[in-house]
């Protein structure tokens, strides 16, 4: 059968190695650097008081669930972005993204109350009224990050689906950078900043989430003006409004269906003290960190598959699908053998050396890291196939599948 002129004959496992490389290594490094925004914060509260830290693992715990629910939305914009771009579709990539932002900032509003009241919310899930109100006062500054943190989601997803993902890596670095800095003024107190504890991670972060959002906005408007992003912003698009919420409802549902068994977790650990809540956070910490590079695979996955979609190429798509995931698999174990081979000398990192109860954390967290070796082939497996799927704009059986799985 000869091939047409308009479809481009499929690539060879090598190029697709390459260019799921090309595309996904930016794509991981800036998930390591926004998750090191995160693990910063758990870090130095865990220096300046394991009290600060279990706090900040359970009110994270609580933001993170309600954030990657409401992230699906953005996760929807790439598939969509990577169809319409492949196909030459430039209007469509506006529209998609456009209401990408807007189901964002619906959503966000939706979320702050649970911010503004989580002592309650977690008072009633068993927490002791310290933990409940320190974690209260960090999400009640933190949770309006909440609303950058989503719209920059959705500008990540829309570079990603046009390949332009170095920009997506140097931003959330700089991101990084900057909440250290900025911990380290206002947890500490230092250079004449006041001493703000965990309540100076919360407005760190919400800093951080602000200057990614403006950065991304200020790239987009100047290297893709043919998009036209922010032009009549207001102007609404019912049509593709119901097409981007139709695709993210259940991604987000299958985000809250893996995330929130692990902040479940955190609860549960929560009930049994201080010392276990903190060494399962900080086991938490390194499960995701390893998480985040199949995230990053997963994402590029999701873009080639796209593109495989617009171009109506099967064969591209078998092909893309078989190195993601054989790429995802060495991935998952090297981690293992990180988690059984070094577990106290990476709990360490997390604890003050003078803290009187270190040894008690790096005792548990060490078993905690043995379990979390043990599921990590099933885990990269399975946000790889997500991703492949995603692709494809098919969700809604995985989030069923997911949803059963986990609960």
């Amino acid at each position: 059968m000869q091939v047409s002129q308009s479809t481009p004959p499929a690539q060879s496992m090598g190029e697709h190695a390459r260019a799921l490389m090309v595309l996904g290594l930016p794509l991981i490094g800036s998930h390591l650097a926004q998750f090191a925004i995160n693990v910063t914060d758990t870090v130095m509260l865990g220096w300046y008081s394991v009290e600060a830290l279990a706090a900040v693992v359970l009110a994270y715990s609580l933001f993170f669930v309600v954030f990657i629910m409401g992230s699906g939305f953005g996760w929807a914009v790439m598939p969509m972005v990577a169809e319409a771009q492949s196909r030459g579709q430039e209007h469509q990539v506006r529209r998609v993204t456009r209401m990408g932002l807007w189901l964002s900032i619906l959503y966000g509003a939706l979320a702050m109350p649970v911010f503004w009241w989580s002592g309650s919310i977690l008072l009633g899930m068993g927490q002791t009224p310290e933990l409940a109100r320190d974690a209260q006062s960090y999400l009640r500054i933190a949770g309006w990050g909440v609303f950058p943190a989503l719209l920059v989601m959705v500008l990540k997803s829309h570079l990603a689906a046009l390949e332009r993902t170095q920009v997506v890596l140097w931003v959330t670095v700089g991101a990084a950078v900057g909440n250290a800095a900025v911990n380290w003024l206002l947890i500490f107190g230092n250079l004449g900043f006041p001493e703000m504890g965990l309540r100076g991670a919360a407005v760190a972060s919400v800093i951080t989430q602000l200057l990614s959002l403006v950065l991304l906005a200020f790239y987009i408007v100047r290297a893709t003006p043919e998009h036209a992003l922010f032009q009549r912003f207001w102007h609404p698009d019912p049509e593709v409004f119901a097409r981007v919420f139709r695709l993210g409802w259940p991604i987000g549902l299958t985000n809250l269906a893996e995330s929130g068994l692990f902040s479940a977790t955190s609860v549960m650990m929560g009930w049994l003290g201080t010392v276990p809540l903190a060494a399962h956070g900080i086991a938490l910490q390194l499960t995701s960190l390893a998480f985040m590079v199949h995230v990053g695979l997963s994402n590029a996955a999701t873009v080639r598959a796209g593109r495989a979609l617009g171009r109506r190429s099967p064969v591209d798509l078998r092909r893309s699908g078989a190195v993601a995931v054989a790429v995802s698999t060495l991935v998952a174990l090297v981690t293992v053998a990180f988690f059984l081979l070094w577990p106290e000398a990476l709990i360490a990192i997390f604890v003050d050396p003078e803290d009187a109860m270190r040894p008690r954390i790096l005792a548990v967290g060490a078993s905690l890291l043995a379990v979390a070796a043990v599921f990590q082939l099933a885990d990269g497996a399975q946000v790889m196939a997500l991703g492949l799927l995603r692709g494809l704009q098919d969700a809604r059986v995985p989030m069923l599948l997911a949803g059963l799985s986990y609960w």
